[in-house]
């Protein structure tokens, strides 16, 4: 499965960098020198000189974000070409966390959510990463979706094995 990692942004002065906007929690390792990202062109107004892969050569941090030069570009014109191509990475290249509380989306997508009892809440559709916390978007039996903070309190098990979230919800959690 391809997981984006970056949206190219516009160009940063005249030797070819473009800013990323980072969409990983892992940016420094990432677009560390010598990955090599595949593209997804399809938001590019130029997608039909965009290459399937990018090299990056060097990498700066500014303002929080990375200024990126990839391989091959060494000037702003062609670079404006790479403005809105998606960065991707294949999961299967990804190291799973040491931190046994830590996840992935890609291995929460799909899992059965259910209460302490054991009652079937929904299915978990996608995470959505807000500021304060995590959520599980959890798409429930009758066609809503649900949203889950993905914090301990109200999420005290995530079983990969079996395939499960438990969802501790306050009441009306899911209701609203």
């Amino acid at each position: 499965m391809l997981l984006v990692v970056g949206r190219i942004g516009r160009p940063h002065g005249i030797r070819g960098e473009v800013t990323v906007e980072v969409r990983t929690d892992e940016p420094e390792q990432r677009f560390a020198v010598g990955s090599v990202l595949r593209t997804d062109p399809a938001a590019s107004t130029a997608a039909a000189v965009v290459p399937s892969t990018l090299t990056v050569e060097e990498v700066r941090f500014h303002q929080g974000r990375p200024l990126v030069l990839f391989d091959g570009y060494y000037e702003r014109d062609l670079v404006e070409n790479l403005r809105n191509v998606l960065l991707l990475v294949d999961s299967d290249e990804l190291d799973m966390p040491d931190d046994p509380d830590e996840f992935h989306d890609l291995q929460l997508v799909g899992l059965s959510a259910v209460s302490p009892g054991g009652e079937v809440l929904g299915t978990v559709a996608r995470i959505d990463h807000a500021p304060s916390s995590d959520l599980l978007v959890i798409a429930l039996p009758d066609g809503r979706s649900g949203l889950v903070p993905f914090v301990k309190a109200i999420v005290p098990e995530v079983d990969l094995t079996a395939g499960k979230i438990v969802v501790d919800a306050p009441a009306g959690l899911l209701d609203l």
